[in-house]
């Protein structure tokens, strides 16, 4: 569609990652060298963490794409997953048959794997999404993995990428051996506002824009003052923008047209943006409205406590006169 109309290759603003769009932010530039150093030391964890949408699959997609031959990658993406569930779906990750294994043989599987690789001259390298979502037995399956050693080597490495509450996991006391052995931690942070127009260009120009549509300064000012940087709300708020002009036929965007194309995509997908912000975020009302209700009931609840108070302090001063009277 909008792709004919501009003479783009391809979809810039795509949600699903694509090492091919990878923009180097400062954010992304420090943490891809955490990436790097974490690789070479070839032990333990590493943890990157940061928000819904902040680009870190998008960030090891992109360390994959330069990785040698030599290593050997499964790529897991969790939901609420008991310990033994995990193995199942590490074992699927690395091709490894399961055949309804009891847990001992499917560890054993898992372990003559990864030191056959070794052997090779391969190393297994483990990357788990969603990671905030692992119990934690399911962790501490993780850490048992990590046992696997050939003399002094560690034969299974592994990348663990999770919302921020999954740093809070991390420092829950039954994971301090878990915790001793994260090698790399890093905390993927937004885009500045200067980052963002750089962002936005950079994907259009892997798409081979050529300068059609043309954005105006404050077209990308008003997208970061709607994404405050988060690279998947931009692309979400930039894919829109694009299908709007095609649809008006539009050859330039500015500011005002992404005003509107962002109110009007607040307004499908239920997010509101706070009246009294100008670099206001994205925020989920669905999740956030339950807790508004609950602040308001409990406010409700505190003033009729404090009603009776009052109606008692005034019945006790009436009795208090009555009493007094002659």
């Amino acid at each position: 569609m909008y792709n004919d109309f501009y003479g783009l290759s391809t979809f810039p603003f795509n949600l699903t990652p694509d090492a091919r769009f990878f923009f180097e932010s400062s954010v992304h530039r420090k943490a891809m060298s955490y990436l790097i150093y974490g690789l070479h030391q070839a032990e333990g964890f590493v943890v990157i963490s940061g928000e819904v949408g902040a680009g870190k699959t998008t960030l090891v997609e992109n360390l994959l794409s330069t990785l040698e031959s030599r290593f050997v990658v499964a790529k897991i993406v969790t939901t609420k997953l008991a310990g033994d569930d995990l193995l199942y779906m590490v074992a699927h990750g690395f091709g490894i048959g399961q055949e309804n294994l009891a847990k001992g043989s499917l560890l054993k599987r898992i372990d003559d794997f990864v030191v056959s690789q070794h052997r090779a001259g391969r190393r297994a390298l483990l990357i788990v999404d969603e990671a905030q979502n692992l119990s934690l037995p399911a962790l501490e399956e993780l850490r048992m993995l990590s046992n696997i050693t050939i003399g002094k080597s560690t034969a299974l490495q592994s990348f663990l990428l999770g919302q921020p509450q999954f740093q809070a996991m991390l420092s829950n006391p039954e994971l301090d051996q878990l915790r001793q052995r994260v090698t790399v931690a890093y905390h993927l942070g937004p885009l500045n506002e200067t980052e963002t127009r750089s962002y936005i260009e950079h994907r259009l120009r892997v798409a081979n824009w050529k300068g059609d549509p043309a954005l105006t300064e404050d077209c990308f000012l008003a997208v970061y003052r709607f994404t405050d940087g988060v690279p998947r709300r931009i692309n979400t708020l930039c894919s829109r923008l694009l299908l709007y002009g095609f649809l008006e036929t539009l050859h330039e965007l500015s500011g005002a047209v992404v005003e509107k194309v962002g109110i009007d995509l607040q307004r499908e997908m239920a997010f509101v943006k706070p009246e009294n912000r100008h670099d206001s975020a994205y925020v989920d009302a669905a999740a956030s409205l339950p807790e508004i209700s609950q602040r308001v009931a409990h406010l409700e609840r505190t003033v009729d406590k404090q009603k009776r108070v009052i109606e008692q302090l005034i019945a006790l001063v009436a009795r208090a006169f009555q009493s007094q009277r002659p």
